[in-house]
């Protein structure tokens, strides 16, 4: 999406570049010191193998500690991937929340496969974070996101790496899927696409804006309705001329048409197609994020990004099929944002419900990190109304924001 909800000023709290550890309870913000009481007790014992095996483990189990004041111990981090531990993108993820928190981290190293984590309180204001990398900022913005939301006032996080990332969301798929999802728990966002940055050389920007809540409200999301749009944005940049981008939408409306879903006959079909200004994404990339809005407010999607050895009609038809997938579910969000549901529902005031399509291991995982961490209860159960759906309920902690 090429427009801006939004213009800040430059963040002008920045992380540690060094991604160095910090001893005791003094920590350094915007070049100066400051003293924070951090949590006591006994560190939680994270295992980062269990089930998904990756960052997500870390991830969440980061700002649950962040958010409930508990110091937590995470060994064997991604011991689930081909090259374990902590990468450009975790620690400055790891960062991000230590400065959020106040808290003291040990550990952070490239490499480490075992982190401390001692929280302090949590603080608005500005805060920056850069992977120096091609790193997903849109995994930065899931860790640090939940954090903001129970934050003293408002915080804005200008986060710089990798907008078009494999293996993450792309950034419109977070900002057009991903947010207005999260945000029916009862919370405001604006944000602002400076830039795009695209494998391997990174350099996008985008700035968040988010303001605290008391708390989070449950929610209750169990019809998925029926497709009333499908709408996206396909995109080339740098030294891919636009016709990359026309093959694309093309390859994707036309899978969509050809598949003959009878929830999708007579529903348009509109995808954007541009060339990205030099300005805004200087660097070559493709990709394209599709949209199926529903008549109760569903929101799902599916996306594919452009790869050197694959061609633009095989990208279209992935994120086409992608969104075939999260409609013919019959599911209230689609498979990438079933597991970030979880830690809001755990965090909620009250009793949630998700009717989604089949459960990932990566749900599966959020829900044995938050049950762990938290005293949130979740369930499993097949949909009685639909045989391939199934309903997640939660009895969320109702966590409080003391500061408002």
């Amino acid at each position: 999406m090429k427009t801006c909800k939004s213009v800040m000023k430059k963040a002008v709290t920045t992380i540690a570049r060094d991604n160095s550890e910090i001893s005791g309870d003094n920590f350094m913000e915007g070049g100066k010191e400051n003293n924070t009481k951090l949590a006591t007790g006994e560190f939680v014992e994270i295992d980062g193998s269990v089930m998904e095996g990756g960052g997500q483990i870390l991830r969440m189990a980061v700002g649950l500690s962040a958010l409930l004041a508990k110091p937590i111990r995470i060994c064997n981090i991604r011991a689930g991937r081909a090259s374990p531990g902590l990468k450009a993108q975790h620690l400055t993820g790891l960062t991000l929340v230590r400065d959020l928190a106040g808290g003291r981290l040990d550990g952070g190293e490239f490499g480490s496969v075992v982190i401390t984590f001692r929280p302090g309180q949590l603080r608005c204001g500005q805060f920056s974070a850069d992977t120096r990398t091609a790193g997903a900022v849109c995994l930065l913005a899931q860790v640090a996101v939940p954090c903001t939301l129970f934050a003293p006032s408002l915080v804005s996080l200008n986060l710089r790496g990798g907008t078009n990332a494999q293996m993450a969301p792309q950034i419109d798929e977070y900002t057009e899927i991903f947010l207005p999802n999260i945000s029916k728990f009862g919370f405001e966002f604006e944000f602002e696409v400076v830039r795009k940055g695209f494998f391997p050389k990174g350099g996008g920007e985008v700035n968040f804006f988010l303001k605290p809540v008391k708390q989070l409200k449950p929610i209750t999301m169990t019809d998925p309705g029926v497709v009333e749009s499908i709408y996206g944005w396909s995109f080339a940049a740098g030294n891919l001329p636009l016709r990359v981008a026309d093959q694309l939408t093309s390859a994707a409306k036309q899978h969509i048409l050809q598949a003959d879903i009878p929830a999708l006959r007579g529903v348009p079909v509109n995808i954007e197609t541009y060339k990205e200004d030099s300005g805004s994404a200087p660097h070559s990339g493709s990709g394209i994020v599709l949209v199926a809005k529903t008549s109760t407010g569903c929101i799902l999607g599916g996306s594919a990004l452009g790869a050197p050895r694959i061609s633009p009609e095989e990208t279209g038809m992935k994120a086409a099929e992608e969104l075939l997938e999260a409609v013919e579910c019959g599911g209230c969000v689609d498979k990438y944002i079933q597991d970030q549901m979880i830690i809001f529902m755990a965090l909620a005031a009250g009793s949630s419900t998700l009717v989604t399509g089949p459960v990932t291991l990566h749900t599966e995982t959020a829900i044995h990190i938050a049950e762990k961490l938290t005293k949130a209860r979740f369930k499993i159960d097949n949909c009685p109304e639909n045989n391939r759906a199934w309903v997640i309920t939660c009895q969320g902690v109702g966590l409080v924001n003391h500061h408002l």
